[in-house]
């Protein structure tokens, strides 16, 4: 908004400048233009006068016009003279005029001798007014232009100072009074988290301005309200959920039958599991672990370690110390979800650490079917779980992967999934290093 009133007082200014400049041309070509003219009729009038015989006028008259071709002609100025002898009653026979660069002279008074001498003054532009009043008989009168003022262009500047001084600071005065508020607004919006939603904004301002800082203030409040129930709801469904859960797995032991105890249980704990997993990827919003510089590589290691505890297909490559800013228990747990989809659907497992492009990199392949391409995003959805190649009997909630993926965004950085060319999945997790 200042910058668009700036460039308008500009652009007024400069169309004012360009008007002064005009009118002070024309008025200086008017003024010299009337002293020519009243040269010319004087000498004009004195050529014609009535004079006794053998008196000669005491006026130069020339066989030709000293107006050149190349010199720009003046034809208003031929008009207007025109005109003014026709008034006076003097008659002539044509008339010319031009410009032509011409040489001041002015007379100073020596100091030494106390005589007059003539000075040559800058070059100016000089008009030339020639009237032929008989075939080869033609009088001149010459007046020069007089010097350009520069004060009006001083006088011009110190007029657009003023304009800014008195129009530009009070819009911007307001300007920054209006966007001061709608800035710490932004960057309440931006800031604001599940996790840690941003503080009330002080209202000030105008006073729509101060109604959207209310307004805003109260959707904070609404929202903040909202996500601590949610964190109360969730904990009273877990609660509610488990007990009756555990309560079954007790009475499991009551049936006879090993085979389906065994079944019994399996499913219970499968319950539990996707319990967790919904759990977690609801409040994952709103961790409870702060963060911390941990070890990647170290972290990767002891989650493959208990897989190897398990006799799992499972192997990790060496790598070098990498430190990364994590909550360790959401980025053991992604790496788990991954190990586990890879170890439930591809067979062999092969895990990777390195640094690449500003932060870390965990890769998990395995020796799977693999995913259709056009499939690939749709598995990261809640409760996906690919068909034909990929055994539902085998499979979880589909969880595994949305839960991944969440946690890898809320450490800024990104979970995917690409076919391998020799067969097989690959899982990409990177996390940004530390600062």
């Amino acid at each position: 908004m200042a910058l668009l009133l700036a460039a308008a007082l500009l652009v007024a200014q400069a169309v004012n400048f360009g008007l002064q400049l005009r009118a002070g041309e024309r008025q200086r070509t008017q003024q010299t233009t009337a002293v020519a003219i009243a040269r010319l009729a004087e000498l004009v009038a004195r050529a014609e006068a009535p004079r006794p015989p053998g008196f000669e006028p005491m006026v130069v008259v020339t066989a030709q016009s000293p107006i050149l071709p190349a010199m720009p002609k003046r034809p208003d100025v031929v008009a207007r003279a025109g005109q003014t002898l026709t008034e006076l009653g003097l008659g002539v026979e044509q008339l010319q005029a031009g410009e032509a660069m011409g040489r001041e002279y002015r007379y100073v008074r020596d100091p030494a001798t106390a005589a007059l001498r003539r000075v040559e003054g800058p070059r100016r532009n000089a008009l030339i007014l020639s009237a032929e009043l008989a075939e080869g008989r033609w009088v001149t009168a010459v007046s020069q232009f007089p010097p350009h003022d520069y004060r009006v262009v001083l006088w011009l500047l110190f007029q657009t100072i003023l304009l800014y001084g008195f129009i530009l600071l009070p819009v911007l005065w307001f300007v920054w009074r209006l966007s001061r508020p709608l800035r710490d607004l932004r960057v309440a919006a931006d800031s604001f988290t599940s996790a840690a939603p941003a503080p009330p904004v002080r209202e000030r301002g105008p006073a729509d301005i101060r109604q959207l800082v209310h307004a805003f203030n109260l959707m904070r409040e609404r929202l903040a309200a909202m996500l601590d129930e949610k964190d109360r709801m969730l904990g009273a469904i877990g609660h509610d959920l488990r007990t009756p859960l555990a309560s079954l797995r007790v009475r499991t032991e009551l049936v006879d039958d090993e085979a389906e105890r065994d079944r019994m249980a399996a499913t219970i704990d499968e319950m539990n599991r996707t319990l967790d997993d919904i759990l977690s990827l609801a409040r994952l919003g709103r961790p409870s672990e702060p963060p911390a510089l941990v070890d990647l590589p170290a972290l990767v290691d002891s989650v493959v370690d208990d897989f190897l505890d398990l006799d799992a297909p499972v192997t990790a490559e060496d790598s070098a110390r990498l430190a990364v800013t994590m909550r360790p228990t959401l980025i053991r747990r992604a790496v788990r979800n991954l190990i586990e989809n890879a170890i439930k659907y591809g067979g062999a497992v092969r895990v990777r650490v390195r640094a690449e492009a500003g932060g870390a990199i965990v890769e998990i392949d395995d020796d799977g079917p693999g995913i259709p391409p056009d499939e690939i995003e749709r598995m990261f959805e809640p409760f996906t779980r690919a068909e034909g190649s990929r055994s539902r009997e085998t499979g979880g909630a589909g969880l595994g992967l949305a839960l991944a993926r969440a946690i890898a965004t809320g450490h800024g950085g990104r979970l995917s999934l690409a076919n391998r060319p020799e067969g097989g999945l690959r899982a990409t997790l990177w996390l940004p290093a530390a600062g």
